[in-house]
């Protein structure tokens, strides 16, 4: 009798601890659930005071972890989404200047267009570096004016990269716009929320 309200009682203890676990998991992803909405919730809000923002939070959505509900780091994924579609624009684009379909009067707007979207890559890479050092920094309106400089020379260069289309027909320019356009926008958003970053900073 002794040895059976032996088992009785581990098998109690034994079911309690499996249901304070289950508690204890369902609580954290709630948690995590929690966090994960709230942070959706940011990225929406502060997309909506961007031009494109639409494209800003289908852009960022994905990175709920990275950003959560810093205002710099939205800014800074921003940032580096802008500079990974640049940088993968650069190498379709390499790709597109070598096609056999290329015609002779596309060449030199295709060559013209890649060395400014090398610049692009180069500010906006400068920018991602300086924009690591923000948090706290003493140096912090230096860097911000670097950061807006950098950023909005990108913006100017990957414009230029269609100025040189302009007037052109065919689908050499199509390709080249709708790729320019996404990079443009994303870049102009990234700007945006570097600016409300600072505003909200200042």
């Amino acid at each position: 009798m002794e040895g059976s309200l032996i088992k009785i009682t581990s098998a109690k203890a034994f079911l309690l601890v499996i249901i304070s676990f289950n508690i204890h998991i369902n609580s954290s992803v709630a948690m995590d659930y929690g966090a994960e909405k709230a942070s959706t919730e940011f990225i929406k809000t502060s997309c909506s005071k961007t031009i494109w923002p639409s494209l800003c939070f289908t852009s960022l959505s994905s990175h709920t972890g990275a950003i959560q509900t810093s205002p710099r780091l939205l800014a800074q994924t921003a940032l580096s989404v802008a500079l990974d579609q640049v940088v993968s624009t650069s190498a379709a684009m390499q790709r597109l200047s070598k096609a056999p379909g290329i015609k002779p009067g596309e060449v030199g707007p295709m060559n013209d267009c890649l060395e400014v979207l090398t610049d692009s890559i180069d500010e906006l890479k400068n920018s991602m570096g300086e924009m690591s050092q923000l948090n706290g920094s003493p140096n912090y309106a230096l860097l911000i004016s670097d950061i807006q400089t950098w950023v909005s020379a990108a913006l100017t260069d990957e414009d230029t990269c269609m100025d040189g289309f302009a007037g052109k027909a065919g689908n050499t320019k199509n390709v080249v716009r709708g790729r320019i356009l996404n990079v443009v926008h994303l870049t102009s958003n990234a700007l945006a929320l570097i600016n409300n970053y600072n505003s909200l900073h200042g």
